[in-house]
């Protein structure tokens, strides 16, 4: 089980100073909106991706008129350890440090402290464009698969180099080898990130569809992988073709309009898109059922629970399926939650143990201190 046994956090969003000794079960946090509980999830999450959970830039996490932001933590995953990321404004230089040695790559760092975060922004993935779903796949899969992780980083390289020689040519007319050169590059890479997508949609899609019904949709609920690629057997082959085929209307468009840059994981409610016809309860159940298949997949890759992050999770829930999915968690075995709820009132009594901090304009305390 991943645990996270202190933190603390620097001029991280609101938040200009705190320190947190955290209990193995974990804590709830209470505050009300706009006071800093989700910055706090926020920080601790960071040390699974080292990078913003909502997808803002490093510089927009700096404290207002601070330099730089600095957190650190202590993490027991395979061993005990101490794990820090700084930001400087200065410079735009992060820092991440692993038991006192600054690591290489950032992409060493990842998965420091392995998480998984529940909050009402997660019907985005649902009911937001394809790159949402995208990136979801990207970070359950770039997180549990070294293989994975190479492949992404090597494929939006040659990407982009392509489509700057898409633009070369469009404005010269001339140097299409200079686009050709990049494709082996994004054929090969690009098979590895359809392969390792499509064996997980496959590994998991009729359990999306158990946890969609347990949890209280009574419609059926189905997932898919979305592609131009035909041929999924020979996925090197089919997208060096397709990105051959496809060069010239590449070089009038200044863009690469194949591979896994463009697929979908395609959502359905009865038959029909659930982005355009589910209701936001719908759309908030496919999205909690996803969260939970990521903590599967992260339990299951990395042999250890999670540590679960929940974000007032319940909220725009009808009772029925907030209570279903209180049951799922527990069912499934809950490592270290961190929960963050408005009130006192809304920490549900499964929950009722965990030790309870405030905190109110970025400033944390324990309750009763």
């Amino acid at each position: 089980m991943a645990v996270l046994t202190r933190l603390s956090v620097r001029d991280f969003r609101n938040i200009e100073r705190g320190e947190i000794e955290v209990p193995e079960e974990g804590i709830a946090l209470i505050g009300e909106n706009g006071q800093g509980k989700t910055n706090l999830l926020e920080a601790i999450y960071y040390f699974h991706l080292l990078r913003s959970v909502r997808g803002g830039r490093d510089q927009d996490l700096v404290r207002f008129e601070a330099p730089a932001f600095h957190i650190a933590a202590g993490v027991v995953t395979d061993g005990r350890h101490d794990v820090s990321a700084a930001f400087a404004r200065v410079g735009g230089r992060k820092k991440v440090v692993v038991d006192g040695g600054e690591v290489g790559r950032l992409s060493d760092g990842l998965g420091a402290l392995p998480s998984v975060m529940l909050s009402p922004r997660d019907a985005d993935i649902v009911s937001g464009g394809p790159s949402e779903r995208r990136r979801f796949l990207d970070v359950v899969l770039a997180l549990t698969s070294r293989r994975y992780l190479g492949a992404l980083q090597t494929y939006r390289s040659a990407l982009a180099r392509r489509n700057a020689a898409l633009r070369e040519v469009g404005r010269t007319g001339r140097g299409e080898d200079g686009v050709a050169v990049w494709e082996p590059a994004l054929a090969e890479n690009g098979a590895v990130l359809l392969a390792e997508r499509w064996a997980w949609v496959l590994r998991y899609a009729e359990d999306f569809a158990t946890l969609c019904r347990v949890i209280g949709e009574r419609a059926a609920v189905a997932m898919c992988y979305e592609t131009k690629i035909e041929r999924p057997a020979d996925a090197y082959g089919a997208l060096l073709s397709e990105l051959e085929r496809k060069r010239g209307s590449d070089i009038k468009r200044g863009i690469t309009h194949v591979g896994p840059h463009r697929d979908d994981l395609g959502i359905a409610l009865g038959g029909r898109d659930l982005r355009l016809f589910g209701s936001a309860g719908q759309r908030r159940t496919a999205a909690i059922a996803l969260r939970m298949l990521e903590a599967r997949t992260l339990r299951e890759r990395n042999g250890s629970e999670p540590v679960l992050l929940l974000d007032d999770p319940f909220a725009e829930l009808d009772v029925r399926r907030g209570e279903h999915i209180l049951a799922l968690l527990h069912e499934g075995g809950v490592g270290q939650t961190i929960l963050a709820v408005p009130r006192p009132t809304d920490v549900p009594r499964e929950f009722t143990r965990l030790q309870r901090w405030c905190i109110y304009e970025g400033v944390l305390s324990r309750e009763g201190a």
